[in-house]
């Protein structure tokens, strides 16, 4: 026989995955393709076929690591063509704030080293919806990457508002958790889960859902104010104030003791104060870098 703690938590943990599903769907998945719409980008997620990747949204990072993401905007993609990342974003739904630190950690851990690969990858977000901690989301704050929260009454009044009932007490049993889960999972139509995920919007505000597309957009708009290419033998940078200067030197660079094995390094302070940092191996690895920060550059330019 299975243990009651099992059974208890079996209709839980599916009633959770369902919501967190339509989350991503519905609420989620509308939010990134208005951004991507008001900036021109393209938006890759797991509800697009494209024949550019395969069944998942993978991105490798600095050390080759390859990993799976919920939303990546993309300056350039297509469904045939994978583009330039300038944002990537994570999201989920936690109905307890249980765990919420450990929650805050992996979505970081999966984040932040996108911002050190690719020079354009200018925006790492997640949104939340449900319960989570102060400290989970200041956890989340302090490493500079931004927070949409739907708080969890908030859903749950977005579904009772449309007539269905998603929440149960924390000791309720294996009984009175399956009719709910069951009953979303077959009776909750797709007109229905979008009239909900409407009324969300609702219950947030619309200057919320507008505040978000500004902060993306803000975030992309940094210019870069100083761009510094180094050979790793030398000690001082070659510095430059403008992205065409770096472009002219690039098209036949000289560096003082350059080499055929030479590592580089290519360092771009923003407008808002950030800073990217990468080593390369070859010449045509810083070039293609900063052809990437250019593209972005021009793009926000003519928005």
């Amino acid at each position: 026989m299975t243990p009651k703690s099992t059974e208890v938590s079996s209709a839980g943990h599916k009633l959770g995955s369902l919501i967190g599903d339509w989350f991503e769907e519905f609420f989620v998945f509308p939010l990134l393709t208005q951004v991507a719409a008001q900036l021109k980008l393209f938006l890759d997620n797991r509800f697009v076929e494209r024949s550019a990747r395969g069944d998942k949204i993978i991105w490798k990072d600095e050390d080759g690591n390859s990993v799976d993401y919920d939303f990546v905007l993309e300056l350039g993609g297509s469904k045939t063509q994978v583009g330039i990342p300038v944002a990537f974003v994570e999201c989920s739904w936690r109905r307890g704030s249980r765990h919420s630190k450990d929650k805050a950690r992996d979505d970081t851990g999966k984040l932040l080293p996108m911002r050190e690969t690719y020079p354009t990858a200018r925006f790492l977000g997640v949104v939340w919806a449900g319960d989570l901690t102060d400290p989970a989301r200041e956890f989340v704050r302090t490493r500079d990457i931004d927070l949409f929260y739907a708080p969890k009454q908030k859903v749950i009044e977005a579904f009772s508002i449309n007539g269905i009932a998603i929440d149960y007490s924390d000791t309720a049993s294996e009984e009175a958790k399956q009719p709910i889960a069951s009953a979303f999972e077959t009776r909750i139509t797709s007109r229905k889960r979008r009239a909900v995920a409407r009324t969300l919007v609702n219950l947030i505000g619309k200057p919320a859902i507008d505040s978000y597309v500004d902060r993306v957009r803000a975030r992309l708009s940094a210019l870069p104010q100083e761009i510094r290419l180094i050979l790793r033998h030398e000690s001082a940078p070659i510095v430059f104030k403008s992205l065409d200067a770096v472009s002219d030197f690039l098209r036949d660079p000289i560096f003082r003791m350059d080499e055929p094995q030479a590592n580089y390094i290519y360092e771009v302070t923003y407008s808002d104060g950030t800073e990217f940092e990468r080593n390369v191996a070859s010449i045509e690895a810083l070039k293609e870098l900063h052809a990437q920060v250019e593209a972005l550059a021009a793009h926000v330019g003519n928005l």
